[in-house]
């Protein structure tokens, strides 16, 4: 498999995390940056930042904050146009789930874009918000799973 999932460990693997996020939300989305960077994006901050490997590649990124209730919080999901086919979301969140686990979390939370929750649901989410919410400018469901 030339594909796998690392936990970053330094500042130039959290850079690449930053230039896929930057790609994604900033450039595609249009979210501003004071809004999708924050006090989560140092080493020292307590999150989990990890990312997607494909032949070495960084291609997408994902990141663990502790949610109010002591679940996972699954943010900052964003693959690389190019990768949006064949698996790649996927593969990086279940290695963001396995993270997840090995800190400790047993359940997982997450705000999910409206139009990616069948995909979310494909991977054992399900919505627990009664109505799509605001973040950024972009409709948004809430989303849990036992891990």
């Amino acid at each position: 498999m030339t594909r796998e999932v690392i936990e970053v460990q330094n500042q130039q693997q959290l850079d690449a995390c930053f230039a896929i996020r930057r790609k994604v939300f900033i450039e595609e989305q249009n979210v501003p940056e004071h809004i999708e960077i924050d006090d989560y994006d140092r080493l020292d901050s307590g999150a989990y930042h990890v990312l997607l490997l494909d032949k070495g590649q960084p291609v997408a990124t994902g990141r663990i904050t502790t949610y109010t209730d002591g679940s996972a919080k699954m943010q900052r999901v964003a693959v690389l146009p190019d990768y949006r086919k064949g698996g790649y979301g996927s593969f990086l969140m279940n290695g963001m789930e396995d993270c997840a686990r090995s800190h400790g979390y047993i359940r997982a939370i997450l705000d999910a874009q409206c139009h990616a929750e069948g995909f979310y649901d494909r991977l054992g989410y399900r919505t627990i918000s009664a109505e799509p919410f605001d973040d950024a400018g972009i409709p948004h469901v809430r989303m849990i799973k036992d891990l």
